[in-house]
């Protein structure tokens, strides 16, 4: 338990207290709101698809029994007609098509996040199978917050497809492709179709690359104008030969210490310095005898795939932590490529990570807290877990050891957080994080599952009596 005294006095506390309990009264009224919102609107649809029951061109009357319906609810909702069409139909299809979905919001069981999550989740979900989706979807929206649910919603969804994933990307991949849209003021976007591990991983590195040339400019400042000896620092380091010849002997350019520019905008340049020049122009670590090791930086991503997926018995989609499914194939590639991969081994009812085996001499415990936390830890947080530091939940200089049952990750804003406020936590077994908030309020942190897992009864979630989310001391928890 963090021991930090935090900001705020105990009157700071009553007052923040108040506050919280006006707040669930608002959220309340504004649940009520939406909900009523949601029904007038898929009223109005119903009442254009009765107005064009009996016309002879139902599809035209339709719609321009929808357009005019649209037309005067415009004016109350102060919106174009062409936002309340399209606001009528979502409505239609969420009251129509998820009737247990809206049964829970009324209930105050999820929140409005959710409901879009699932709404546009489950539009991917034949309706043979969309009733079970829909009840799945609920209870893991329940205690967690709505972007931290959506791609453990997406899997769902691929579980439940008839069509194979890997049959799917299979025919989307064929489509991969580059382009260029033009844009105003001399620029264009340079757009690449691609699989999504590709993608992430083009990214990643350019992240990285570009972080090494921000990290070096208090260097450069220290080094003072020899710093500039590295080059120009341009939008495309290939630049047209005769220009080059031309500037040969002309007085370098900017240098890390004069470089402002902002993390978009370094990785923009690589990305142009790779494809025209297979290198960035501008390398912190280069020195007079030639080229450095930035060039070098290799892309990373982290996948969790289960042994099943992996041996080939079963062709489920993979994920790709924090994005996205990736495809069976791509994982299988992925895990032959690679010269050091971890073998998870999980609690079989909780799907709790127990522990992490390595084939090659690796740092086990944090590939062990990388595989079983896979994002911060802290409510409500989805930053990747390779972005983030290790905490000790109990800290280590009031005598916190330092093993897995104490360390947990947490990205900067939040670490910063629990050593600078009144916000506390502890960790119990397994993994699970409890956070009190200033307020006194419960936040139950699990350990995210992974993919494949046996089914829990429903018991299970309250047999250790902590609350899933937020409530009040004293309270029941809502499950």
């Amino acid at each position: 338990m963090s021991s930090s005294a935090g900001f705020g006095s105990d009157a700071d506390a009553a007052v923040l207290a108040a506050l919280v309990a006006d707040a669930e009264g608002a959220v309340d009224v504004v649940r009520a709101g939406q909900i009523r919102e949601v029904r007038v609107l898929a009223a109005a649809g119903r009442l254009a698809r009765e107005q064009a029951a009996g016309a002879s061109e139902r599809v035209q009357s339709h719609e321009m029994a929808l357009r005019g319906i649209a037309a005067e609810l415009a004016g109350v909702f102060a919106a174009t007609d062409r936002t309340l069409q399209r606001r009528i139909d979502e409505a239609q299809d969420l009251v129509e098509n998820y009737p247990a979905t809206m049964e829970a919001w009324a209930a105050g069981r999820i929140t409005r996040g959710h409901v879009r999550v699932i709404q546009d989740v489950g539009c991917a979900v034949p309706a043979q199978v969309r009733g079970e989706f829909e009840q799945a979807a609920i209870e893991r929206c329940e205690g967690e917050t709505p972007n931290r649910v959506r791609d453990a919603l997406v899997h769902l969804a691929e579980r439940l497809h008839p069509r194979s994933f890997t049959e799917r990307h299979e025919a989307a991949a064929a489509g991969r492709c580059v382009r260029v849209q033009a844009g105003p003021d001399g620029m264009s976007d340079l757009i690449a179709t691609l699989p999504t591990v590709i993608a992430e991983g083009v990214v990643d590195r350019l992240t990285r690359q570009a972080r090494e040339i921000i990290d070096a400019r208090p260097q450069a400042d220290a080094a003072g104008a020899d710093a500039g000896d590295a080059g120009e620092a341009g939008a495309g380091g290939a630049a047209a030969e005769a220009d080059a010849d031309a500037d040969a002997d002309a007085p370098h350019g900017s240098s890390f210490a004069a470089d402002t520019r902002t993390m978009d905008q370094v990785r923009a340049d690589v990305f142009a310095d790779l494809l025209l020049a297979g290198a960035p122009a501008l390398d912190p670590t280069a020195d007079g005898d030639g080229n450095g090791a930035l060039g070098a930086i290799r892309a990373k991503v982290q996948v969790v795939v289960s042994a099943l997926t992996l041996t080939g018995e079963d062709d489920g989609p993979a994920d790709l932590v924090g994005r996205s499914p990736i495809d069976a194939a791509t994982a299988r590639k992925l895990a032959g490529d690679n010269t050091a991969w971890d073998r998870l081994l999980t609690h079989p009812v909780t799907g709790t990570v127990l522990e992490c085996d390595t084939y090659q001499p690796t740092a086990a415990m944090r590939r062990l807290l990388r595989a079983r936390d896979r994002h911060c830890r802290f409510p409500g947080c989805r930053q990747p877990a390779i972005r983030c530091e290790i905490d000790h939940t109990h800290a280590a200089s009031d005598g916190g050891p330092t093993c897995a049952g104490n360390l947990a990750h947490l990205c900067k804003r939040h670490h910063d957080v629990k050593h600078h406020t009144r916000w506390r936590v502890k960790q119990l077994a397994g993994g699970l994080l409890v956070w009190t908030s200033p307020t006194g309020r419960i936040y139950r942190e699990d350990a995210p599952p992974p993919l494949v897992a046996f089914a829990i009864d429903i018991g299970q979630s309250r047999r250790d009596g902590i609350p899933r989310s937020g409530v009040s001391p004293g309270t029941t928890p809502p499950f």
